[in-house]
């Protein structure tokens, strides 16, 4: 645990891991999602999907990744990257199409990792066969990104996330028989979840031994299905108040060990109905830090439940 904040950063985690300053290289490809198609989707995702950091898809990898981290390297004094291919469905594509553009990436300079953001229902043996291909020759490791957002199945139908819990579980189940690190994605305020909704998901991720996690405030982005939802008054979003609560809950049920890479989101207003409560992230994240500090709140304070807690809390072992 890093002492200085009452959680285990990502930043941290990747020093410790490689020995020096790590920065993701966003990259944008020309791909969809299969929960897009003939409809629009997760309710809370916009057309363009998540990738507002990101250069335009119909630049080569090469090129997002030589103009993204000269950027970076000038900024950050970074000089070792992960390819983080970022946007939509990346392995919603053609198994051939999908292999070339993970191996460019791999054969960019100082690239130590790859980063790959997908969804439970294209996750299969044939494709992580392929990145455990590229692992091994070009020694590059290898990151899964898996959303769940809510381990609550009911929310999850009403977001109309297209898969359920038991499908997600499957995916990070496939994914360590390879032995691939993974981040999972979850919104701890999404509407029709509560307080023991975000301990079970903490739960859950600790008990699968997952490396990662983004925590993202849900902002409503604008022409969704949750934005018509929202200005019409038929959701209600839990205060600023409350998500800084579910968060500090959240932190202390989860394994100490699982780094935390985000805990607020962030989108280009222009785009955005409502995004942290007209807040900076950084603002958010600071009264976070202080709260839990003054009151003695850490990840992992609550991460007791594991490995037979009635028999331990018995006495019995």
């Amino acid at each position: 645990m890093d002492y200085e904040l009452p959680y285990f950063p990502y930043s941290k985690y990747l020093k410790n891991k490689y020995g020096q300053k790590i920065y993701k290289l966003p990259v944008n490809l020309p791909v969809s999602c299969p929960n897009r198609k003939n409809k629009r989707g997760c309710s809370f995702c916009a057309e363009s999907g998540t990738g507002f950091e990101a250069m335009d898809s119909h630049f080569l990898v090469k090129e997002q990744l030589e103009k993204t981290r000269v950027s970076i390297e000038r900024r950050y004094h970074a000089h070792k990257f992960i390819a983080y291919f970022q946007n939509y469905t990346n392995t919603f594509l053609p198994l051939e199409v999908f292999g070339g553009y993970i191996e460019e990436a791999a054969k960019f300079p100082d690239i130590v990792e790859i980063a790959v953001s997908t969804r439970p229902d294209c996750i299969s043996r044939e494709y992580l066969d392929l990145l455990k291909e590229i692992n091994r020759q070009y020694e590059t490791n290898i990151t899964i990104e898996l959303g769940l957002q809510t381990v609550n199945y009911h929310t999850l139908m009403q977001m109309n996330r297209g898969h359920t819990l038991a499908e997600w579980i499957d995916a990070v189940l496939t994914v360590k028989k390879f032995d691939f690190e993974i981040c999972v994605h979850v919104i701890l305020n999404l509407p029709g979840d509560g307080m023991p909704d975000v301990i079970e998901t903490a739960k859950i991720l600790s008990s699968l031994g997952i490396q990662t996690v983004k925590a993202h405030s849900l902002y409503i982005a604008k022409n969704t299905d949750l934005c018509d939802a929202y200005e019409s008054g038929k959701i209600q979003l839990c205060s600023k108040e409350e998500y800084l609560e579910r968060l500090a809950v959240f932190l202390e049920y989860l394994a100490p060990e699982i780094a935390i890479e985000r805990l607020f989101s962030r989108i280009p207003e222009k785009d955005s109905a409502f995004c942290n409560w007209g807040c900076s992230w950084w603002k958010l994240r600071d009264e976070l830090t202080d709260s839990m500090q003054a009151n003695g709140r850490y990840q992992g304070r609550k991460f007791d439940y594991l490995g037979g807690a009635a028999l331990k809390n018995a006495g019995f072992i």
